[in-house]
């Protein structure tokens, strides 16, 4: 990871480093099970070479606050290490330039869950992960919804600076970065689950597990039944649905 900061520290790949003050590393917890990938530095964190310390921080320190999310749990990178002028989006040759960096942070940091804010990150990890893109209008449904690719699970959030241009998704907002609080620990009703049982028998596919039991358990069906002491089948999957084939094969 050292050798990785000199190198961003140091890079001249691009236009962006004829006008940046610091191209910035991450920050955080190299152990980190969640990894927050923002789009660029803003004006303050390229004065400073800090991640997050000006208005858009200011919001993220909330979210989190309300999350009972640390920063020093997780780890913080951008997609483009350089500040963009006047705020302006990331032109492609800028993104394929740089996004080699992150590519080595993922690799090194090797999170649980990564966490695209904003447009930009989301379609580049979305990419990289052979998910399809939706279309501009309907982009923003994305937002709060948990992926699933090979070792990673993707929750893409709206990037906090969003907020201070549009107060009116506060509770949007507040919604789904809650979900950070969800996915850094299991149900806790995981281990007395039917489907922890399916799952080590190889009757359920490890999907359900990652996407519910370890994901967003608090979609699950099962978890909310569960909390309100009602009776449910153990062969109701964490979605609702009844499977009876899971039934007849245990």
């Amino acid at each position: 990871m050292e050798d990785l900061r000199i190198r961003i520290k140091s890079c001249t790949k691009c236009r962006l480093s004829e006008t940046r003050a610091h191209a910035l590393c991450g920050e955080g917890d190299l152990d980190a099970k969640l990894m927050l990938v923002a789009q660029a530095p803003g004006i303050q964190e390229d004065k400073e070479g800090r991640m997050f310390i000006g208005p858009s921080g200011k919001v993220l320190d909330k979210l989190l606050i309300m999350s009972h999310i640390s920063r020093d749990e997780i780890y913080m990178t951008n997609l483009v290490k350089c500040m963009l002028p006047k705020y302006r989006k990331p032109k492609q040759d800028e993104i394929e330039t740089c996004s080699p960096y992150l590519d080595s942070e993922i690799k090194l940091i090797n999170p649980a869950v990564l966490v695209p804010l904003g447009h930009y990150s989301t379609v580049y990890i979305f990419q990289k992960y052979g998910f399809s893109l939706q279309s501009k209008q309907k982009f923003f449904t994305v937002y709060g919804k948990l992926f699933l690719a090979h070792n990673h699970k993707i929750l893409p959030l709206q990037h906090p600076a969003a907020l201070l241009y549009n107060p009116s998704m506060e509770d949007v907002m507040i919604t789904n970065y809650h979900k950070l609080y969800v996915l850094s620990g299991e149900c806790k009703w995981y281990q007395v689950c039917p489907m922890k049982r399916y799952y080590e028998n190889g009757l359920l596919n490890h999907t359900w597990v990652e996407l519910y039991c370890k994901g967003d358990w608090e979609r699950c069906v099962r978890y909310h039944l569960q909390e309100k002491g009602e009776s449910h089948p153990d062969w109701m999957l964490p979605d609702g649905t009844i499977d009876e084939e899971l039934h007849m094969k245990e």
